[in-house]
Order: structure tokens, then C-alpha cells, then sequence
């Protein structure tokens, strides 16, 4: 694989960083600031809107500059808003300073998945998005734990220090590596755009995605208190946990590149009964310390096997300069899914049925987006999904 595509996985480092460390630290967010738990877990709820707002917008308004100047531009954001959750002297401010964090999240992948396949042949480009996107599930294998280690023996603004130093060194990493773009790129048509993302596959892309990964998000949202809480684990022992299900997450991606490179749609179908699986199963695998730990491994690497097949779904759908676009607005439909299940989760918690309930909740919503898409998807072969990614 080209270089190029390790320096696209070091900004997708330190971006999964900064999404995903706030889970570990929700306790000692909403104690320093004076809030609730499930407040606290609207900052993850915050950061995902901002994704799905910034996503299209900094995709159309950078959609005629050089995707390495994109690339660029949207790391020095991502540093810059770290930097900002830093130095939040409130819980107001500190929502603010994550979704302008998260208006580089959802352009940066979109982007970074077009340049990720056009590096590789055709027959590659789902392994190829998932090598980018192992800069994410890396960043939960070392980055979370270690922020999560770091925010509670120094506090949780250390941590956000910390993630602002990756920016910077993921900065260089790309200005070095991904190579300068061979041709200026053509003016961007924003009705055919537009009319790119109106297609029913499309659109079912962007639905299973988004019902998938809230799944996924109302239990992962609240992992410490039900490792804490219901499993009996100490706080101390919540960091060394999250690196089982970060490395879930490593092996899950891989494999899911793997199978929807061999057959998209059942890649697709697959990963999405696995996950359900797993979470029904969890409300009961939590009741055991070890079972618990053996589940979160399998959330980690069933939730990811969703993401290789569920993006390349996307582009092939998509053609031409849609495809940016297209791509970014699934990236939006991931961290809509991520609002969701954040805010599905904590009304499961403050209104009932309570925190046992949660996972069994959560399995419904990728069993919904497998009966969605599975007519679909059942009727196409991988040798006529559509167009090939350009």
C-alpha cells in the first residue's frame, strides 16, 4: 500500500482521539464542571452534530481547492479546537470548542476516503479505506486509553493539551507524505452534487449507517457507568478495558475491509447481524467481569466490520465529483447515528427502563437497518453494485 495512505491513518489517529477520549472521562467532566452524567454525554452528542453540519459544508465550500490543501486546512481546525476544549472555562464553552473540533471530522474522512481509493486498483479500495480508517480504531487501542489514564491522574484538560499536540505532529505527517494533487480540480456542479446524494442507494447507504452506528453508540456512550456500575469494575480499571474493545475495533475494520473487497453485500449484511448479536447478548455479558470484558471486544470488532463495506457502498453509488460529497455526508450519517445513540441511551438511563436496558435497546437499531437494506442489497451481486469509484 502507498504511503500515502499511513499519513491519511496518522489524521485519522488523532481525530478518533479527540471523538472518542470524552467517553472515558464523562465522570470527571461532569464532576469538575458541575453536571450530569448524561449532560456530559451530550458532548458527545454536540461533537457528533457538529460533524454532521460541518461535513457538507467545508466538503462544498473547499470542493474546488486541492484535496492536500482540504486535508491540511481541516488538521490545523481539528488542532485549533483541541486547543480551545483545553482552555473551556465552562461546560457551555466546552461544547462549543467540540463541534468546532467536529467541523473537520466529517470533511476530513469524506475526503480522505476519495484520495484513499484513488491510490489503490479497484479490487483494493475497500482495504484501502479501511488502512485509513485504522488511524481510528488505533486511536481507541492507545490514544483513548491513554487520554483516559492521562485525564484522570492530571485532569481532563491535560488530555485535550495531549490531543492538540497530535494535531500538530498529524499536520506534518500529511504535509509530508500525501502527495500534491496531478490536476487542479474541476469546478464542482453543486445541483448534480445534489442530485448525486438524492439516489435511493445513496440515501439507504447514508440510513443503514446512521441506525447502524446509534446501535453501537448508546451502549459505547455510557461505557463506564455500565462497566462500573453493572459489571462492578473500579474506575481505575475502565482505561485497560477500552484497549480490549480498541483492539476489537483494529480487527474488525481489517476483516470488514477484507470481506467487501470479496462481497460487498453481505459484508455489509453480516456486519450488521454481528453487531446486533452482540449487544443482545451483552445484557447479559455484563453481569460477569470476565464475559464483560470478552464483549467489549466483540462490540469493538463488530461495529467496525461496518465501516469499510458501509463507505465503499457509498462512493460506488456515487460518481465523479459527487463522490467527495457523497463520501462526507456518510461520515455525517456515522456521527448522526453517534447523536442518536447518545441521546437514545441517556433517556434509556433518565426515563427508563434504566441502565440495565441499555444494550438490548441499542441491538434494535442494527437489526432495523439489516431488514432496511437487506432487499436491496440481496438482489445486487458485488459485480453490479454500479459505478467504481473513479
Amino acid at each position: 500500500m502507498p504511503v500515502a495512505l499511513y499519513a491519511l491513518t496518522a489524521g485519522a489517529f488523532g481525530i478518533g482521539v479527540t471523538e472518542f477520549v470524552i467517553m472515558g472521562l464523562l465522570l470527571d467532566v461532569s464532576v469538575d464542571l458541575g453536571v450530569s452524567i448524561s449532560a456530559a454525554g451530550m458532548l458527545i452528542s454536540g461533537y457528533a452534530l457538529g460533524v454532521v453540519v460541518g461535513a457538507p459544508l467545508l466538503t462544498v465550500a473547499t470542493s474546488s481547492w486541492p484535496r492536500k490543501t482540504v486535508l491540511l486546512a481541516l488538521m490545523l481546525i481539528f488542532t485549533i479546537g483541541n486547543a480551545a476544549c483545553a482552555l473551556a472555562p465552562s461546560y457551555s464553552m466546552l461544547m462549543a470548542a467540540r463541534v468546532l473540533t467536529a467541523f473537520a471530522h466529517g470533511s476530513f474522512f469524506g475526503v480522505g476516503s476519495v484520495v484513499a481509493a484513488g491510490l489503490v486498483a479497484k479490487d483494493k479500495q475497500a482495504s484501502a479505506i479501511a488502512i485509513m480508517f485504522t488511524g481510528l480504531t488505533v486511536a481507541n487501542v492507545l490514544g483513548v486509553p491513554f487520554g483516559t489514564w492521562l485525564g484522570q491522574h492530571l485532569g481532563w484538560r491535560a488530555t485535550f493539551w495531549a490531543v492538540a499536540a497530535v494535531g500538530v505532529l498529524a499536520l506534518s505527517v500529511i504535509a509530508l507524505a500525501v502527495p500534491r494533487d496531478r490536476a487542479a480540480p474541476a469546478p464542482g456542479n453543486l445541483r448534480e452534487d445534489l442530485r448525486v446524494l438524492a439516489r435511493g442507494p445513496v440515501l439507504l447507504g447514508f440510513a443503514t449507517t446512521a441506525l447502524g452506528f446509534a446501535g453501537l453508540f448508546v451502549v459505547f456512550t455510557y461505557i463506564a457507568p455500565l462497566l462500573t456500575r453493572i459489571s462492578g469494575f473500579s474506575d481505575q480499571a475502565v482505561s485497560p478495558i477500552l484497549l480490549i474493545f480498541g483492539a476489537g475495533l483494529v480487527i474488525g475494520n481489517l476483516i470488514g475491509g477484507k470481506l467487501a473487497d470479496r462481497n460487498l453485500a453481505q459484508a455489509i449484511l453480516g456486519s450488521l447481524l454481528m453487531l446486533t448479536l452482540v449487544l443482545a447478548v451483552m445484557s447479559f455479558a455484563l453481569h460477569s467481569q470476565i464475559a464483560a470484558i470478552l464483549f467489549v471486544g466483540l462490540l469493538g470488532a463488530a461495529a467496525f466490520a461496518t465501516v469499510p463495506p458501509l463507505q465503499i457502498w457509498v462512493l460506488k453509488q456515487a460518481e465523479g465529483a459527487g463522490q467527495s460529497l457523497a463520501s462526507s455526508f456518510n461520515i455525517a450519517a456515522f456521527n448522526l447515528g453517534n447523536a442518536l445513540g447518545a441521546w437514545l441511551g441517556g433517556t434509556v438511563i433518565d426515563h427508563g427502563p434504566g441502565l440495565d436496558a441499555v444494550p438490548w435497546i441499542a441491538a434494535l437499531l442494527p437489526l432495523a437497518a439489516a431488514a432496511m437494506c437487506a432487499p436491496l442489497l440481496l438482489r445486487k451481486s458485488s459485480g453490479r453494485l454500479a459505478p467504481a469509484v473513479s
